[in-house]
């Protein structure tokens, strides 16, 4: 199994004495990517460069950011829903001019490389202060996931992980062809083959955190090939029909077997009885007290 992302793989911003972080997926297993959310006090400084990628997303603002040193500084007053994106293996020298809440995503070079899917590395853009939506929602998703864990999310969270990998290469990579590597042309699906392994996999692990790479190897593709031919075969993202798996068996467990309700969620992946509730209620408009009852 991957080696979690941490601390040791980021820039050093998050170890300063003038950022107070208030959730972080510290310890949650997340092997390509790291998620911090947290208060940060003005400061001047200069970091060493990182091997991941880093997005930072203001949650409020305005507030004056400044990149660079010397005759290559350049200043922006940033507003909230700015981006600030700094590639890896670059230093870093920022300034900031205010007291700011913000997110910071640290993704590994992998994921961008498996987006762009080129024969060439793939260099994203410094940034400062520019707008994106679609990646400002996925940063805020990954939060929301954050926010409420659940082991079973995993899967979810790496998906999660490989847009904002697309997006950054579409939008944000160095020169028109960069943004062009990223292949949006309609994918082929799973073969039955693949298909029938995959699912296979899914079963066998119903109960684990299962990692979106570990089922594109199943495929023998790499995770972004793997999401667009899965969504080709099933009209679902391989998180959404994992969930539709899950929720399958248990809802065969609680129609044909005495096992007690909390034992039956764990063992189809969710957290617990609660968890289970939840989403049975949200996709069948039941719970499990009514299936086992045959109401």
């Amino acid at each position: 199994m991957s080696s979690e992302l941490g601390l040791q793989d980021t820039n050093g911003i998050l170890r300063q004495p003038w950022v107070t972080p208030e959730r972080t997926s510290a310890g949650l297993g997340w092997d390509k990517q790291y998620l911090s959310v947290q208060r940060e006090r003005p400061y001047r400084e200069s970091f060493a460069a990182a091997g991941t990628h880093l997005v930072i997303l203001h949650l409020d603002g305005p507030v004056t950011v400044r990149r660079g040193q010397g005759k290559g500084t350049r200043s922006r007053r940033m507003p909230a829903g700015g981006m600030f994106i700094h590639p890896a293996g670059r230093d870093l020298t920022v300034e900031l001019g205010g007291v700011l809440s913000t997110v910071h995503l640290y993704l590994s070079d992998d994921v961008v490389q498996d987006a762009a899917g080129a024969d060439q590395p793939v260099e994203l853009a410094e940034e400062l202060g520019s707008s994106d939506r679609l990646l400002e929602q996925l940063m805020l998703s990954l939060d929301d996931s954050l926010r409420s864990w659940q082991p079973a999310a995993r899967t979810y969270v790496d998906q999660l992980g490989s847009m904002v990998a697309a997006q950054l290469v579409r939008q944000h990579g160095v020169g028109r062809a960069a943004r062009e590597l990223a292949d949006d042309r309609p994918a082929s699906g799973l073969g039955d083959r693949q298909f029938a392994a995959v699912r296979a996999v899914m079963e066998e692990r119903l109960a684990e955190p299962v990692p979106l790479a570990a089922l594109a190897a199943t495929a023998g593709l790499s995770v972004s090939q793997f999401s667009r031919q899965f969504k080709a075969r099933t009209g679902l993202a391989p998180h959404r029909f994992l969930l539709g798996v899950r929720v399958e068996q248990a809802s065969r467990l609680l129609r044909t077997g005495r096992a007690p309700i909390a034992e039956i969620a764990v063992r189809c992946g969710f957290s617990h009885q609660e968890h289970l509730t939840r989403v049975m209620r949200a996709h069948l408009d039941t719970t499990p007290g009514a299936l086992r009852r045959g109401s």
